[in-house]
């Protein structure tokens, strides 16, 4: 078992969005950082990490994506 909380296979995470729709993976029971949201989860981690595969699919800030 991990004692880090971001890599602990066996936890529970929520997937975190922030405005410039960046995504992040985030152990459940820990603080929402301000900025961000939830937009899936509790979930494994596995079961985040496929999340974010399936709807970030252009990793650039939203603020650049709009610039260009």
């Amino acid at each position: 078992m991990s004692t880090d909380p971001f890599e602990d296979a066996s936890a529970g995470y929520l997937v975190l969005v922030n405005d410039e729709e960046q995504h992040s993976l985030w152990p459940d029971g820990l603080e929402v950082p301000t900025g961000w949201r939830a937009v899936f989860g509790v979930g494994g981690r596995a079961e985040c990490l496929a999340y974010v595969g399936a709807n970030w699919m252009d990793i650039r800030p939203a603020g650049l994506r709009a610039a260009l």
